[in-house]
């Protein structure tokens, strides 16, 4: 194969110096040959199938970190990936086009139920806690931080529901907004307060009795699983909201509102294992 410099790669391969230069930092498409005097990148003409390849991919909107790794993948392997790529792109798309229809007919003045909502009695409970102000992009790190505490240092296990750990979220979580996020591991209350000492980087409070309503989320780890969330989110508020309107009493308790999900509970729990979450009461 023929060495060529930077220029004449860029020419060829359709990319521009600032792109290369990205690769090059990244990893992703490395120079054959850097001067040392000069700094002046050169590049063998066999990279230009991968430079090609490159742009393909991040027209199927792959990050530079994905990209990286199906360059260093055999053919066949790249290929699987691909398709797996484009199943999750097509299920996102099609989520993103229920949340698009769902706000289309908010917009009109109609507030369809997106999920199926129903009602549960959640009893008083002693929690640990971990609560922070996160991003979208923080909030998953954030609960693998919390998940790893517990496994480290592994609390007793209460069976069901009432058990699994869950995370509520005091404040909308995205690019734009930071929460807070707070993540919660029930405890036995007869023991809370011995457990509490092995764990001074959490926070134990006592959780009231309360009801809930809630909505299923059977999908909630996939590709599409924000715009789930979403919609049901939105469903749960158009319930809060109806049941208000038929019952004055009917109030969210002030010092519950954030939104919870609930994940990964043991024992004997129907499926899903994780659902969506809105505290409420009914005033004597």
């Amino acid at each position: 194969m023929k060495e060529i410099s930077i220029g004449e790669f860029a020419r060829r391969s359709r990319l521009s110096l600032k792109a290369l230069r990205l690769y090059d930092e990244r990893g992703v498409l490395v120079p054959a040959r850097v001067d040392q005097a000069s700094g002046y990148r050169y590049y063998d003409t066999a990279q230009l199938d991968d430079a090609r390849l490159v742009v393909m991919l991040r027209e199927l909107q792959l990050p530079l970190k994905e990209v990286k790794k199906l360059l260093a993948c055999d053919p066949a392997d790249a290929a699987t990936r691909i398709a797996e790529h484009w199943r999750d792109a097509e299920a996102a798309h099609d989520a993103r086009r229920e949340l698009a229809d769902y706000l289309v007919n908010r917009l009109r003045g109609k507030r369809p139920v997106m999920y199926e909502v129903a009602t549960r009695e959640m009893p008083e409970r002693s929690l640990l806690c971990l609560k922070r102000n996160v991003d979208e992009q923080g909030q998953w790190a954030f609960g693998k931080e919390f998940i790893a505490i517990l496994r480290e240092r592994p609390l007793p296990r209460i069976e069901g529901r009432e058990g699994a750990a869950f995370s509520i979220q005091w404040g909308w979580v995205s690019a734009d907004s930071d929460g807070p996020v707070e993540w919660c591991k029930p405890v036995p209350q007869a023991e809370a307060h011995a457990l509490a000492e092995h764990y001074p980087e959490l926070t134990l409070r006592t959780e009231p009795a309360h009801r809930e309503a809630f909505v299923a989320l059977p999908d909630w780890s996939g590709p599409d699983s924000a715009v789930h969330w979403q919609l049901a989110m939105e469903s749960l508020q158009a319930w809060v909201q109806e049941q208000e309107h038929e019952d004055e009493r009917l109030a969210l308790t002030p010092e519950d509102l954030g939104l919870r999900i609930t994940y990964l509970a043991t024992g004997p729990v129907t499926a899903p294992d994780c659902d969506v979450a809105v505290p409420f009461a009914v005033e004597p």
